[in-house]
């Protein structure tokens, strides 16, 4: 067995099996979508899903506007204009983008389709600030909330209060057009007000829950961003139908049918995954220990799989992301051993604010580590999980992938 191979040949063929284009095309194959629809796509995979859909409404669209991240755009879509916007943390185009897509769905009727094509990244690419609140407003209260290790969910409660796109508020703004929304979740449940913050969903949140988590987190927001914190959204869609067509489950399936093709024993441990980034890579080292001195809970050769979203602490200055946290912490429980790899790695290609999607480390990573000099627990405590990763030729690069649906992490036993 070549370990290394093996993992990269895992990656690609479970990134390319929630890759969205056949999902789109079969979710608006059995729908009846009239002349003349209109397509807002939204998120980092928001070009491809765009794509698959103007191709299989066969000039069915009369307009359309792809946001998506910086560098994710493939090139032009029929009549759909296309906007690149700020990720993780939304910018002067995120609000651009939202201005655009109110303008491209105003005055519609109820004979009018609006096909929406939603996925991870939405949050921070789609956005209208509230009145009274600025774009430098929600910037802050993003990087307060990614810096404290709150989960998507989390982030999104509050996010969706200080906006006029999210928490139902473009799918009230499509009304009375009939609002198709298809989604690729990247978030725990697949719940659709969470999946970039429910932008055409009926928000299940409440006031008292995005309270609660400012207190969690002890963040202090001024009594204008407070008063949108404390008024509701809306909890009724009724002329908005969802379908989900992507999601972490099929990520970790094909994963581990890929690993049983390549002749290790699978074992799917969880697909939701959601605690701090190193201790999720040292509990997964923990196991291979396990696995290698006593055989259990799975016989070599064996792939761990797991699936899900972590989260980082952020307390230095370094570069990184929280799979590539995720790989090195898993390093130093997997020191010495030998014929074992571990990698955790984004779906969506990026991980963090580098060009990475990820990390993989094997049994003599450390090893090779002090021999260089290098000491991981100085990496870790400064965040800086990328600068070690590329000096021991431990990063996974993918490039953005066009798909979005959650991380994840393989423990591989040869």
């Amino acid at each position: 067995m070549d370990i290394l191979r093996d993992a990269r040949t895992i990656i690609d063929e479970a990134i390319r099996a929630v890759l969205p284009d056949a999902a789109v095309r079969r979710a608006l194959e059995h729908c009846a979508v009239s002349p003349g629809a209109i397509i807002v796509a939204v998120g980092k995979a928001a070009w491809r899903m765009a794509n698959a859909a103007h191709d299989t409404l066969e000039g069915k669209v009369r307009a359309g506007l792809v946001i998506t991240k910086y560098g994710h755009s493939e090139g032009p879509i029929g009549p759909m204009e296309i906007v690149e916007a700020g990720h993780p943390i939304p910018d002067a185009n995120s609000i651009r983008g939202a201005e655009k897509a109110l303008a491209l769905v105003s005055g519609l009727t109820e004979t009018d389709h609006v096909i929406f094509l939603i996925s991870g990244g939405g949050s921070a690419l789609f956005e209208l600030p509230l009145p009274g609140v600025t774009l430098n407003d929600i910037q802050s209260v993003t990087s307060r909330l990614l810096t404290c290790g709150a989960d998507i969910v989390e982030m999104n409660t509050i996010r969706k209060r200080l906006s006029g796109v999210k928490g139902g508020r473009f799918g009230q703004a499509c009304a009375p057009a009939h609002v198709l929304t298809i989604a690729l979740s990247d978030v725990l449940g697949d719940a659709p007000d969470a999946i970039a913050s429910g932008p055409a969903a009926a928000d299940m949140s409440t006031c008292a829950d995005a309270l609660a988590i400012l207190n969690k987190y002890d963040i202090d927001l001024p009594e204008r961003m407070l008063n949108h914190i404390r008024r509701e959204t809306p909890k009724s869609m009724e002329h908005v139908h969802t379908e989900t067509v992507g999601n972490v489950s099929r990520l970790c399936e094909t994963a581990t049918c890929v690993a049983e093709r390549l002749g290790y024993r699978p074992l799917l441990l969880t697909t939701t995954l959601d605690s701090e980034a190193r201790d999720a890579g040292m509990f997964l080292a923990s196991i291979v220990r396990e696995i290698v001195r006593s055989g259990q809970p799975v016989k070599p050769p064996c792939a761990v799989v797991l699936g899900g979203e972590v989260v980082v602490h952020v307390r230095g200055t370094g570069r990184g992301g929280r799979n590539q946290e995720f790989a090195l912490a898993a390093a130093k429980g997997i020191d010495g051993l030998e014929n074992v790899a571990i990698f955790s790695v984004g779906s969506d290609g990026t991980d963090g604010p580098t060009d990475a999607a990820g990390g993989i480390v094997t049994g003599d990573f450390a090893a090779r580590c002090r021999a260089a000099g290098l000491s991981i627990d100085t990496y870790l405590a400064n965040n800086d999980a990328y600068a070690i990763l590329s000096d021991m030729d431990g990063l996974i690069i993918t490039g953005p992938t066009g798909t979005n649906v959650n991380d994840l992490a393989v423990a591989l036993v040869a």
